[in-house]
């Protein structure tokens, strides 16, 4: 006999995914309380706890409930291709949910989820956007699938497919002495004030690859988002590095600016499709892993080139 009907583990699924009693229970159309006390009908029959609440804080997956979360997603895939005769073949009203470091989100988040959806038509894909930090917790909380990101700070727990090498580039203003080269190095731009991310990790890596070439480059500014590095460096305040490069010749305040290659190889980053190896393997999961990795190595240029990144974004 089930005591944990299968309404009760959706809403477990749910909350997993989702992060918060509050965003489950808005996705389920049921009330928040409803939705508590269901969790705790759960948890006392499971006699184990699945999520540990804390106040101003998202919810997170025990490692008992990052297994049992898994187990229960297949379960409830079994339970709706069974309701369903007609979808019996494929992959089916399974769940993906994918994320994307914020700097790569903007070229490469919408159409892989495009692919993704065009691919495995049955499978509801999701997607959010966050920091390197971000992902990789949302990976080990079960939150997320699959996540799209650069190689920095994933530990052994962490599955990790290589996609693509990208190039960086140094945004310069059109009145700079480098504007116009093919390619500055990393002697030459230790010489300058430059920005970066305010972001630990990916400080600490440009801090490190300066090193690598016995440099000690001057960080003048910090910030939070790409936009605001272009407009700094477009206004001839410092000299922008970063590995996302748009298209667009200007800043967002209309000032022209140019975007040049990092000549050292050692510079070029890797862009990975990691996962968590706590989380049991998912068909679904394998489905969406094959669909993103052929669809990068088909559209993309090896080198990660900016028309690389067009294809991508045309297909």
């Amino acid at each position: 006999m089930l005591y944990v009907t299968l309404r009760q583990m959706e809403y477990v699924v749910a909350v997993a995914r989702a992060g918060s009693m509050a965003a489950a229970a808005e996705a389920l159309n049921i009330s928040q309380p409803a939705l508590s006390v269901a969790l705790s009908v759960v948890e006392a029959r499971l006699e184990q706890k699945l999520f540990l609440r804390r106040r101003g804080t998202a919810l997170r997956l025990t490692p008992f409930a990052i297994r049992y979360v898994a187990e229960v997603e297949a379960l409830l895939m079994t339970a709706r291709r069974l309701e369903d005769p007609s979808k019996t073949e494929g992959l089916a009203n399974g769940t993906l949910s994918i994320g994307c470091f914020t700097d790569l989100a903007p070229f490469f988040l919408v159409p892989l989820v495009k692919h993704l959806r065009d691919e495995l038509p049955g499978i509801d894909v999701r997607w959010r956007v966050g920091s390197f930090n971000d992902l990789a917790q949302d990976m080990a909380d079960g939150r997320i699938d699959l996540a799209v990101t650069f190689d920095l700070g994933l530990h052994s727990k962490f599955e990790k497919t290589p996609l693509l090498n990208i190039a960086p580039y140094a945004f310069v203003s059109k009145e700079h002495r480098f504007s116009g080269k093919a390619s500055v190095s990393l002697t030459d731009l230790a010489r300058e004030p430059l920005i970066v991310f305010d972001d630990g990790l990916s400080l600490r890596h440009w801090t490190q690859l300066f090193r690598q070439h016995d440099l000690s480059p001057v960080f003048a500014h910090r910030v939070n988002l790409l936009e605001v590095m272009r407009s700094l460096a477009a206004n001839g305040e410092g000299i922008g590095i970063s590995y996302s490069v748009p298209p667009s010749a200007t800043s967002y305040d209309g000032t022209p600016l140019s975007a040049i290659r990092i000549a050292e190889a050692t510079a070029r980053e890797p862009v990975i499709l990691a996962r968590s190896t706590n989380l049991g393997a998912r068909p679904v999961v394998e489905a969406g892993r094959e669909v993103i990795t052929r669809t990068m190595s088909q559209a993309l240029a090896v080198d990660g080139s900016r028309a690389g990144e067009a294809r991508m974004a045309k297909r």
